[in-house]
């Protein structure tokens, strides 16, 4: 059985009182609570985490290979300016989702680029919470169960 690592970045852990009207109402831990649930149904697994340093994401992200199928990241803001981060994407040598709860595009022009897009198998964003969903489909199709 095919194991995931999902991880979120600094902030996130404020879902559900953070800008409700971007972010809708949904928290980290009902998030989490939804991927485990469709993990088990696709008959994989998940480790959901979260870390407000960009530090903690990177040795974390070093731990992935011989772990870990695949990632699912939501970045959050260090998306658009952590090169470390992408470093450490680009040497996982397993596939990496990037997620974004809400549609960056729709937002302010620094949110519309991504300096870790390219290093990543892909980007799903703007479906709210069911984004992280969408991304484990999303693996469990690329790598199997």
């Amino acid at each position: 059985m095919n194991r995931f690592l999902v991880i979120s970045g600094p902030n996130l852990n404020l879902l559900g009182t953070r800008k409700v009207s971007i972010y809708k109402e949904s928290t980290l831990e009902e998030i989490h609570s939804r991927l485990r649930s469709k993990a088990e149904e696709l008959g994989v697994a998940v480790d959901c985490e979260q870390y407000n340093s960009e530090g903690d994401i990177i040795d974390r992200m070093q731990q992935v290979p011989g772990n870990y199928a695949g990632v699912i990241l939501n970045a959050g803001a260090l998306a658009h300016y952590s090169y470390s981060l992408r470093s450490a994407i680009g040497t996982m040598l397993v596939p990496c989702v990037e997620v974004f709860i809400s549609n960056v595009h729709a937002r302010e022009e620094f949110r519309h680029t991504s300096v870790i897009a390219d290093v990543c198998v892909g980007t799903i964003a703007g479906f709210g919470a069911n984004s992280y969903v969408l991304a484990l489909e999303a693996l469990v199709y690329l790598v199997g169960r």
